[in-house]
């Protein structure tokens, strides 16, 4: 038996990478994926992750940026409230946009991308998805003190879509920049 040539080792990459696309492979990796970390997050609750999730890496942030913005209000985090004379605001789980996370997270662990181009993906992703919800939490504070109405569609319908289109859209450019490896 001799050593397999250069072109059966291309050749067999090539086979292999094919494979690894296959629709339903990904499908099932990604959901695998996608179920573990929400099983995960949701074993979680209650304990000091989820309040360091919630209370330290979304309310307070997002409390001192409503305060720069508006600062009359003079918000503050108080656990996992906004807090001002004008109302307090729950941000609870499923409000800190892991399940978003955790979407693209699954997405690009799914693909076959190079594990570079998958660790940058996910770094930057994360980051995208904590500013993104940063940004609908100022959002929904401002229609909370508002307008209520509006408070429930931005908060139940329009923002969480917004925010997945907006990573598919991060995730899509990523696969418009792959380059197929060529044998």
């Amino acid at each position: 038996m001799h050593p397999p040539s250069h072109s059966e080792i291309v050749e067999a990459e090539s086979r292999a990478q094919v494979r690894r696309r296959e629709p339903w492979r990904v499908l099932l990796v990604f959901l695998a994926v996608f179920f573990a970390l929400q099983y995960a997050w949701e074993r979680g609750r209650d304990t000091a992750v989820e309040h360091v999730f919630i209370d330290e890496l979304t309310v307070r942030p997002a409390a001192w940026i409503i305060d720069r913005l508006w600062p009359v209000f003079q918000v503050h985090a108080e656990g996992h409230r906004l807090v001002a004379a004008a109302g307090r605001l729950n941000i609870l789980n499923g409000c800190e946009g892991m399940e978003t996370l955790f979407l693209l997270a699954a997405a690009f662990i799914a693909y076959p991308f190079a594990w570079r181009t998958r660790l940058f993906g996910l770094a930057a992703g994360a980051l995208l998805v904590f500013a993104l919800n940063q940004v609908r939490i100022v959002m929904l504070w401002h229609a909370f003190l508002h307008d209520r109405v509006w408070f429930g569609i931005l908060h139940g319908t329009v923002l969480p879509v917004l925010l997945v289109a907006a990573c598919l859209v991060f995730f899509l450019a990523f696969l418009g920049r792959e380059t197929p490896r060529v044998p």
